[in-house]
């Protein structure tokens, strides 16, 4: 199959849009695509071959002239184009817009949402584990907009106390551990081991890995220090 064009969308658009009783025209002003049926408001939909920011731009400005405004693009085949479609489609929600996408194999056309008001919900759960985090993490050890890869989290700065203990007092037991760092999780959090600082030395017993003591060594970011 040759390369999608934008054109290639028009017809069966136009198609589905006659189907449900409107007129159809094309390139009307600023827009892609205007459908008028009686004395509704007009539909516009902005195509493209696939999703960018600047569809997005397109749709938003054609607000302005009715509040019934699609984004439709050429599906593909496969998991990241429905990724693609599952993230895109939040977006759409969000700003008021409508979803379409374009099977151009058959002319299929399908609606994943129709514009109107967004109203966010608050997820409780997800907002208590942010501040929760929050609270735990000692001092402010990241660089804002930095990678997920070595981000310095709670459980992180939990795990090198556990470190800096066992570097310090040799092994120990687990209870012993957690009261004197204050970790209550310690001896969960040394027998699973997330960073490879931890070994169990005997039942209960845990000591320091040569990737543990060297994770000591650069510990002050870690805990937050200035």
């Amino acid at each position: 199959m040759s390369t999608a064009r934008e054109t290639d969308l028009y017809p069966p658009i136009k198609a589905f849009l006659e189907d449900q009783g409107y007129v159809v025209k094309s390139e009307i002003g600023a827009a892609d695509v205007v459908a008028v049926r009686g004395a509704e408001p007009p539909v516009i939909v902005e195509l493209k071959v696939g999703f960018s920011l600047a569809l997005f731009h397109q749709c938003v400005a054609r607000q302005s002239m009715t509040e019934d405004v699609y984004l439709a693009v050429a599906r593909q085949p496969g998991k990241r184009f429905a990724k693609a479609v599952k993230d895109n489609l939040k977006l759409a929600r969000r700003l008021g817009l409508g979803l379409m996408t374009v099977r151009l194999s058959d002319d299929l056309v399908q609606v994943h949402c129709d514009p109107g008001p967004f109203q966010p919900r608050i997820t409780k759960a997800r907002q208590g584990a942010l501040l929760r985090e929050f609270a735990r993490r000692q001092g402010d050890p990241n660089d804002g907009g930095q990678m997920r890869s070595g981000l310095v989290t709670a459980y992180r700065q939990d795990a090198m106390k556990l470190a800096l203990f066992l570097f310090e007092a040799g092994a120990s037991k687990g209870a012993d551990v957690a009261r004197e760092t204050g970790v209550q999780k310690a001896t969960r959090m040394m027998a699973d081991d997330h960073y490879g600082w931890f070994e169990r030395v005997e039942t209960g017993i845990y000591g320091l890995t040569p990737a543990g003591a060297a994770a000591v060594q650069s510990s002050s970011r870690v805990l937050g220090a200035e």
